[in-house]
């Protein structure tokens, strides 16, 4: 990976008072390292989000403080603001160029995707998305690419092990065995029997509910006309009321 440069000034603007820094277009940060001396510093925000978008957290970057000063970082970390989505502060990691480091670096599927996956009938399912690496600072790539051409029937899939990169200057701290990327169903069988499962259950509130609405009928509401059956049941009842009305006269 190309070394990126970055300037930056001394800060002596320390707690509240950065906010200051920041509506002037300054990012505030702080430089530390294994046995290296810690160091407050402030960068131009856009300056500084350029650079990161080239760097990443794997580029090595020429942190030039002042006119003299310089020292090989690498972006250790980001904080943003929760609400506005804009960075507040950077940690700068300083590295020793002779010394091996381990970091996390992005895998990138590339290649053209199989026919069946075109068709709806399978997918590409990446299970890892970065990978552990340990090498010398100088020695770091920006992302390592997995090229997905060869996967053409289900359950094919490449591992760790089949990754290409420079073996020689890149150490992965993952096993050989491990999946990245496999060609997978569509529909999955444990998604086949979840939905087997929910048109059961749905079937089952439709009964359930058929079957309320059937006894439920039995009743005639309010302004229906009942069946033959009640007619002549409701008759009797208004007969046997009216006789007993006419006894209570008497």
């Amino acid at each position: 990976m190309d070394r990126l440069s970055l300037k930056a000034e001394e800060r002596k603007i320390l707690g509240k008072k950065v906010k200051k820094l920041r509506q002037d277009g300054q990012l505030p940060g702080h430089v530390f390292g294994k046995g290296v001396e810690s160091e407050s510093v402030c960068v131009d925000g856009k300056t500084f989000l350029k650079t990161f978008k080239e760097a990443g957290e794997t580029g090595l970057i020429d942190l030039k403080i002042g006119a003299e000063k310089v020292r090989p970082v690498m972006v250790r970390g980001v904080q943003y603001d929760p609400v506005s989505g804009e960075p507040i502060h950077i940690d700068f990691y300083q590295v020793n160029l002779s010394e091996k480091v381990k970091v996390p670096v992005p895998l990138v599927l590339i290649g053209e995707q199989p026919e069946s996956v075109k068709l709806g009938e399978t997918i590409v399912l990446q299970t890892l998305n970065e990978i552990e690496v340990e090498a010398l600072p100088t020695d770091l790539v920006e992302k390592i690419e997995v090229d997905i051409s060869s996967l053409q029937n289900i359950d094919d899939a490449i591992t760790v092990g089949q990754l290409q990169f420079d073996k020689d200057k890149l150490t992965i701290q993952v096993p050989g065995e491990e999946i990245v990327v496999k060609l997978a169903p569509a529909v999955t069988a444990e998604m086949e029997k979840l939905l087997e499962e929910q048109a059961a259950e749905a079937a089952a509130v439709a009964a359930e509910t058929g079957a309320e609405e059937t006894e439920a009928g039995a009743v005639p509401a309010e302004g229906e006309v009942p069946v033959e059956g009640e007619v002549a049941e409701q008759k009797t009842e208004a007969g046997e009321q009216e006789s007993t009305e006419e006894s209570s006269a008497e």
